[in-house]
């Protein structure tokens, strides 16, 4: 089956399109910052808030992530605002007021935000004990009971161990 030329040309156009759109496309790559001679290293109170949170530019990425050419410009401002002396703090609240409260990627430790760090080991440890406890419910006491709830005498347990060791030569291959 053939396919229609004017069909063809339009998914050739398309190709060329996206091709060029990727080869040209902007690097995020961060640049040296204002006054900086010669190699630039990042600040460590610069890269703490930087991965503390989330870009604006890119839904649902962090700030260190975000490919686009303005989060390279607010990392750039943000490395700039820690070689002034800022702190990781000082710099995510400045962010914050910025841009917005939702941005914050890691929550504080005081108040309501509390319960967010403490609801995940708590969930955890209740989870564990519930698993535990269906556990020992559908295993039962660890000694052997018979049926009506006594338990076996010495003749039936060595009854039962020489039933199971029976079992047992039966299943092992020949």
């Amino acid at each position: 089956m053939s396919m229609p030329t004017k069909n063809l040309g339009s998914q050739l156009q398309m190709a060329l399109l996206a091709t060029l759109v990727l080869w040209c496309g902007n690097p995020a790559a961060a640049q040296i910052p204002q006054g900086v001679e010669g190699e630039f290293r990042p600040v460590v109170e610069g890269e703490k808030a930087i991965g503390s949170i989330l870009s604006p530019f890119c839904p649902g990425l962090m700030l260190e992530q975000c490919p686009s050419a303005e989060a390279g410009a607010l990392r750039d401002s943000i490395q700039g605002l820690a070689m002034e002396g800022w702190t990781s703090a000082e710099i995510v609240e400045w962010m914050l007021a910025n841009h917005g409260e939702e941005y914050r990627a890691i929550p504080p430790r005081t108040g309501a935000a509390l319960w967010a760090w403490v609801m995940p080991p708590l969930a955890i440890l209740l989870g564990i004990g519930v698993v535990f406890a269906v556990l020992r419910h559908v295993r039962g006491p660890l000694a052997q009971r018979t049926q009506d709830g006594r338990d076996p005498s010495p003749e039936e347990e060595a009854r039962l161990r020489a039933a199971l060791r029976e079992l047992d030569a039966e299943e092992e291959p020949a």
